[in-house]
């Protein structure tokens, strides 16, 4: 495992333990986590409005750095919840990439 993915698992045991303190069950928790990908999508493609200034009242509000880091936020959110969910997230992650990524390269 290579050390992203032990900072992703060390993430999600810390939310995952803040989350049992306050008496939320595993689904629950998997449930706000996918929801919180939702809310990170939300601020990239917020960015992404604000980088190409169509938002008349807020003209040019966001850079395109922004939105890279908006989009590193998403994968970040993404990445805990897989880990939150499977143990074993970063083999099965592997996995899925190769089997994914298979039609095409």
């Amino acid at each position: 495992m290579d050390e992203s993915w032990k900072t992703i698992g060390a993430l999600a045991a810390r939310f995952d333990a803040y989350d049992r303190e306050r008496g939320v069950g595993r689904e629950e928790s998997a449930t706000l986590q996918i929801l919180k990908i939702g809310e990170e999508f939300g601020e990239a493609a917020q960015a992404v409005i604000g980088a190409k200034g169509t938002n008349q009242r807020k003209g040019n509000s966001h850079t395109w750095g922004d939105v890279e880091a908006e989009v590193a936020d998403v994968i970040v959110t993404a990445m805990v919840a897989l880990a939150r969910m499977r143990p074993d997230a970063p083999a099965f992650f592997a996995e899925h990439l190769k089997e994914k990524s298979a039609r095409f390269l």
